[in-house]
């Protein structure tokens, strides 16, 4: 089966009508339907139609439509498809052009391999109607591109007209500032003087909304250089007032010092001539006036020293320049979350499990029973160093092999680590939470302590969000922090009138940037955005079919693993929270599982918690 035919029946096809999707809608559940399946359904739901809203048939989640006072058969024109079913529709769906031979040798009947396509005509061309197509003053500047092998050209996206339903959007009314199709132009825009094609259109459009994406980003730049430099100006002014004063001070001092110097002098000198004198009284009436002057002196010095600026310093206030740089609010570039490894190509979840080895986490020096809690894999410097946190001994340890000698390092904590999560280069961050605090550790592949984070609350599982921002789990909700433990808002969905989040013991981010849950005490895996949206839960009826799930991971994929301690097994799900299959079970020498995670090579590591030891299975053929 090839690509094309595999997304289209396992990503493109609607559930409904189990056709490739026609005009299709992504409700706020994240489903997608043909616009005119879900339309249907949701006439068959009174429930719906009182609420104005669309009805999923998957999951029940009603979505609120933007003009409940039109029929029902428009509710779903202005819901969006997202973006992702959009591109692979627009390049493995129905229509999408193959350049394997000439376009248009194929209007003739006759088969010719393509060996340029043009971007303009939407062509694929062999090399006799290349040369045509050159040769053409239509078509010789058209932007061409040579074919060196087979591949997949994405269709170009047609815009149906809201009004004509069956025309595209093809032309920009410069007068009224609306994109038309063609009847519209005949019908509204006769008297219209300025009607053009928007391809014509589409470079000045393109130069235009760059120009404008220039200028407000120099706009925020000038912004922030306008605070920074009266931030700059204001600290000087500071300091140049202080300095004054100080220089003033110091030569009032410097005058005084004069004067009493002179004083001195001139007291010296008469010392000196009155025992030149050596007249009895002489000596004793100056003996008695030196006594008096240095009493006078103390008393000056004493009166001079109050006040007196000793020296000036220059504090960097951190947290306001953080604040202050924040409030500029430049933008936000997110692309890519550390920690996401990608098993895409070797991470074969339908295969069968091979264990391939066991590592035991009990090392000299342990006081306590081993419990292994979480685990993480780091690749450091090509080599695979796994890091475990130990509850019992207080500790991190990390083990690698070197020289075909399995080493190990350990970290020794002030409390009991439970969570990891891997952070930017080769640092993970643990929480600590019965000292509530994290750390953050260097893995090179020996562990090195980096910082100690206090906490304002008793932090349990955690995960890295972005490169500044953190998700750590207590009580009934979760938390976003900053990379210096500071809360910045909480997460408390509710479903039904009631609080979801009941024990986020450990958590791990999507490659959507969605949040994980693994909830122990409503014993479910729970989906939640970074905004606080509710996404899933698996199981979705109360009868939970999970024992005790614990740690929990995705693949860059999108598949999730959660572990089940009172059951022995390793849960597979899909990226939407439905149950795929037990891909480990005791069977495999999986017990009491706690912490998983998977690494860059298409291998699994499992926590077994009361035997102290990490299970290490592979899923493909390649390892």
């Amino acid at each position: 089966m090839s690509t094309s035919q595999k997304l289209q029946e396992h990503f493109l096809t609607c559930t409904i009508c189990t056709e490739v999707f026609d005009n299709p809608c992504t409700l706020v559940c994240y489903h997608t339907f043909c616009r005119k399946c879900v339309v249907n359904y949701t006439k068959t739901k009174p429930e719906a139609i009182n609420a104005k809203s669309l009805l999923c048939p998957f999951c029940s989640k009603m979505t609120k439509v933007t003009s409940p006072e039109r029929s029902i058969d428009e509710w779903a024109d202005d819901v969006k498809p997202s973006f992702v079913i959009r591109g692979l529709l627009d390049s493995f769906g129905p229509g999408c052009k193959d350049t394997k031979n000439c376009t248009c040798c194929h209007r003739e009947g006759e088969t010719t391999p393509a060996t340029v396509w043009c971007s303009v005509c939407d062509d694929a061309l062999c090399d006799v109607c290349a040369r045509v197509h050159s040769r053409i003053s239509s078509t010789r500047h058209h932007d061409t591109t040579a074919l060196t092998s087979e591949a997949i050209i994405p269709r170009k996206r047609n815009i149906k007209c809201k009004e004509h339903k069956d025309e595209n959007i093809k032309f920009l009314c410069k007068d009224c500032k609306k994109v038309t199709c063609h009847t519209c132009c005949v019908i509204y825009h006769r008297k219209c003087e300025s009607v053009v094609t928007l391809e014509s259109e589409l470079p000045a459009l393109t130069s235009q909304l760059y120009a404008r994406m220039e200028h407000d980003i120099k706009s925020f730049g000038n912004n922030a250089r306008e605070k920074i430099t009266l931030m700059e100006n204001k600290l000087l002014d500071e300091l140049k007032e202080v300095s004054e004063k100080h220089i003033e001070q110091l030569t009032a001092d410097l005058k005084s010092v004069e004067i009493s110097v002179h004083m001195y002098r001139q007291q010296a000198e008469l010392i000196d001539q009155a025992l030149q004198s050596e007249c009895d009284m002489d000596v004793y009436e100056m003996y008695q006036g030196c006594e008096a002057a240095d009493v006078d002196a103390v008393g000056d010095v004493d009166v001079k020293k109050r006040g007196r600026i000793a020296r000036i310093m220059f504090r960097q206030n951190e947290d306001m320049l953080s604040r202050a740089l924040d409030d500029l609010q430049l933008g936000e570039i997110d692309v890519q979350y550390d920690g996401m490894v990608d098993t895409s190509n070797v991470l074969d979840l339908k295969a069968v499990p091979v264990l391939q080895g066991t590592i035991s986490v009990e090392v000299a020096g342990d006081r306590n029973t081993v419990y292994p809690t979480d685990v993480k894999v780091l690749p450091v410097n090509g080599t695979d160093t796994v890091v475990v946190t130990d509850y019992d001994n207080n500790s991190v340890k990390s083990f690698y092999t070197r020289n075909k000698q399995r080493r190990h390092s350990k970290l020794s904590l002030g409390g009991s680590p439970w969570g990891i999560t891997r952070l930017k280069h080769n640092q993970v961050a643990v929480t600590v939470p019965n000292t509530r605090q994290m750390v953050t550790v260097d893995v090179n592949p020996d562990l090195v302590l980096l910082s100690n984070i206090k906490t304002s609350k008793q932090y349990r599982g955690i995960t890295s969000l972005t490169p500044s921002t953190l998700a750590a789990g207590s009580g009934r909700c979760v938390d976003i922090l900053d990379m210096r433990g500071n809360f910045l808002k909480s997460i408390k969905p509710i479903d039904s009138g009631k609080e979801i989040i009941d024990s986020p013991d450990f958590l791990c981010t999507t490659r959507t940037g969605n949040i994980l849950v693994s909830d122990n005490c409503s014993k479910r895996v729970l989906c939640l955005t970074a905004e606080g949206d509710f996404g899933f839960t698996y199981p979705t009826t109360e009868n939970t079919t999970l024992g005790l799930p614990r740690g929990i991971t995705s693949t860059s994929t999108g598949d999730i693993l959660v572990t089940d301690y009172y059951q022995d097994t390793v849960v597979h799900l899909t990226e939407s929270g439905q149950f795929v299959r037990n891909i480990l079970t005791n069977d495999d020498w999986v017990l009491h599982p706690h912490g998983v995670c998977v690494d860059g090579r298409g291998r699994v590591y499992i926590s077994n918690y009361l035997s102290g030891e990490i299970k290490v299975f592979s899923f493909s053929n390649t390892v």
